[in-house]
């Protein structure tokens, strides 16, 4: 066994480890097999592990001090797959991008300024920067606040990120295929999607080309929805050149995301909270790691916003524009997007979260790794 720093991190509806970059293998090429260790995987209770045995608790975040010009941290986003032999490195999640601030702040990484402090991330699975605004206190990360989240229990202190630039974020193009919209043949019969790459690339499909409502709590999902939709996701992944359609389950599990996207209704969220169609530009309705999400992505919600001012997508057919607020209606609530525009170009869509530490010790890893300076 050898004994590794690690950090476990809440950030926004996620939870994740973090790692110090110097405390990684020396040979990225052990990476894997070394978060599949620590988290306990492949298995479905990480039983093993530190994961938490659900896709949304299954993540990592290396971070390191940067060198880069006008770059506080670096920070590399890990998608470990619970019941397979593999960790994804191709997308970046939002959720665990608002710890990386208060952790980098916490870590000695980036000076402590009072009353915010400002923490520039090159997210390095994307290429894209994220700016983070953390409340400062005493020197310290401040946590308690009021500021509260759907899908999070009590409130905290907010963390504004700020995803700026983000097209291409995985594929290098706005439409990976080139297009709008494309129309597909699955087992289904044929049906119109739209693949869009901001922050990370989503597949898009209409509620009622896949016979629902748009309004679906996660436990509605039943397993050959699932199975429907993952054959879309799939063939999207080949279309964006990621694997074979055939392989994409395995391969490339988390990217793009299958988004389900219908027009404002009325519905209650997992928590009984009646929620009014008149309060959102959309409802929406994610998979995540081939399960229905309880809440949604924050890169989702950035692509999804970039998405509604975007002519000939499917969102455009959706979502009605009336300001630079887009708010977006999914399993546990309601979350607010903000469009920086300048020029009539999106520069940024900025998002609230909370997060804070939960634990910081040591893990211990069932094999022996190289963990020397190159």
């Amino acid at each position: 066994m050898m004994r590794v720093p690690v950090v476990i991190m809440r950030g926004g509806t996620s939870k994740g480890v973090f790692l110090d970059y110097k405390d990684m293998p020396n040979d990225f090429r052990l990476w894997d097999d070394f978060l599949l260790d620590i988290m306990g995987s492949p298995d479905q209770r990480q039983i093993d592990g530190i994961g938490g045995a659900n896709s949304l608790t299954s993540k990592a975040a290396i971070i390191k001090k940067s060198d880069l010009n006008e770059i506080d941290v670096e920070y590399t986003f890990a998608q470990i797959s619970i019941e397979n032999q593999m960790v994804d490195f191709k997308g970046n999640c939002g959720n665990i991008s608002s710890a990386v601030g208060p952790y980098a702040i916490q870590q000695g990484l980036v000076p402590a300024v009072e009353p915010i402090t400002t923490v520039k991330i090159l997210n390095t699975n994307t290429q894209k920067v994220i700016i983070a605004e953390v409340e400062v206190e005493n020197g310290r990360v401040k946590t308690d606040g009021l500021c509260s989240i759907p899908g999070v229990p009590g409130t905290g202190s907010p963390i504004y990120l700020s995803f700026t630039n983000g097209e291409g974020a995985v594929t290098g193009k706005l439409f990976p295929t080139g297009n709008p919209t494309d129309r597909i043949q699955t087992s289904k019969g044929s049906i119109n999607i739209s693949i869009i790459d901001v922050a990370n690339p989503l597949v898009f499909v209409n509620a009622h080309d896949v016979g629902l409502n748009g309004t679906e709590l996660p436990h509605k999902f039943t397993t050959e929805k699932i199975d429907e939709l993952e054959e879309i996701r799939s063939i999207a992944a080949e279309m964006c050149g990621f694997c074979t359609k055939e392989e994409a389950t395995v391969k490339s599990p988390a990217v793009p995301k299958m988004t389900v996207i219908s027009s404002p209704k009325t519905y209650t969220d997992v928590n009984g909270i009646e929620r009014k169609a008149a309060n959102m530009n959309c409802t929406i309705r994610m998979m995540s790691m081939q399960k229905p999400h309880q809440a949604l992505a924050i890169t989702g919600a950035i692509c999804t916003t970039a998405g509604a001012f975007l002519n000939d997508t499917i969102l455009a057919d959706v979502i009605t524009v009336e300001n630079d607020i887009i708010r977006l209606g999914h399993p546990a609530g309601i979350m607010e997007t903000k469009v920086e525009l300048i020029a009539g170009h999106i520069n940024a869509i900025k998002v609230v979260r909370t997060a804070r530490m939960i634990f910081e010790g040591y893990v211990y890893t069932k094999k022996e790794y190289d963990f020397s300076i190159a």
